[in-house]
């Protein structure tokens, strides 16, 4: 296989767009395609196309960051899609958070037209993408990247939904809670999403993960109590600070 030089990214968002400079740094040439006018207008240093079919006739490698399952159904096998570009040797990495089995679909539909399908889903968030720091690691074929974000993203809402109750709890017995935020950071308590206050993150797609953790279990024949608490206590804490879903959610 030659050395990747063309990368074309597919949702110019939070995290799409921090990648696609840092790309350009590193001296790659980019394309990219956004739905969204003030993404694309945003998008500095890139090559902008009308369409998923466009940036793909234009990559050795397509990175695929939008939002949702029908989303990325869309951007790859949709009216001008990366499909209808597809040749041998093309390798689609699909960034998304989606349900594992359908990554594993996804990735059998591709090979059949000699496409290569990563599953590499984002993890980190927001701010390691800007600052270049979003994680790589190889656990399997397509469907074991979404299986290991989805089992991130249950303990990241449980521990957002056990930081929310403890310090609510703290504060109602009359002790600070950003002092006790403090101290639980050197304590056993500590947690990724206490430290970075992942509940400021707006967390719009907490539902939409919560709902793909429930659903592979189901299919499992897995009872997963604990995930279908998180999946309302998170929707209470987004309900409380006044947050909603992103715009697109089904």
């Amino acid at each position: 296989m030659n050395a990747i030089r063309k990368i074309g990214i597919l949702g110019l968002g939070a995290m799409g767009a921090p990648m696609a400079r840092h790309l350009v740094a590193k001296g790659y040439n980019v394309a990219g395609h956004d739905p969204v006018d003030a993404a694309r207008r945003a998008a500095v240093g890139i090559s902008i196309f009308d369409s998923p079919r466009e940036v793909a006739n234009a990559s050795d490698l397509v990175i695929v960051v939008v939002g949702f399952d029908h989303e990325v159904e869309a951007a790859l096998f949709g009216a001008g899609g990366v499909m209808e570009a597809a040749r041998p040797g093309l390798v689609i990495a699909i960034g998304s958070t989606i349900a594992p089995r359908h990554a594993k679909r996804l990735a059998e539909r591709a090979a059949e037209r000699g496409v290569v399908v990563l599953d590499a889903p984002l993890a980190r968030g927001e701010q390691a993408a800007i600052a270049g720091k979003l994680l790589v690691f190889h656990l399997g074929g397509p469907g074991a990247g979404q299986v290991a974000k989805m089992v991130n993203n249950l303990v990241l809402w449980a521990c957002t939904s056990a930081n929310d109750e403890g310090l609510r709890l703290a504060e109602a017995l009359g002790v600070d809670a950003e002092k006790l935020r403090a101290a639980l950071h050197h304590s056993s308590a500590q947690n990724w999403s206490m430290d970075l206050r992942a509940e400021r993150s707006g967390m719009p797609w907490a539902e939409k993960d919560m709902n793909i953790a429930l659903h592979e279990a189901d299919l499992a024949r897995l009872s997963l109590p604990l995930c279908g608490t998180v999946k309302e206590t998170i929707k209470a804490l987004k309900i409380r600070l006044g947050y909603g879903l992103p715009h697109g959610a089904e």
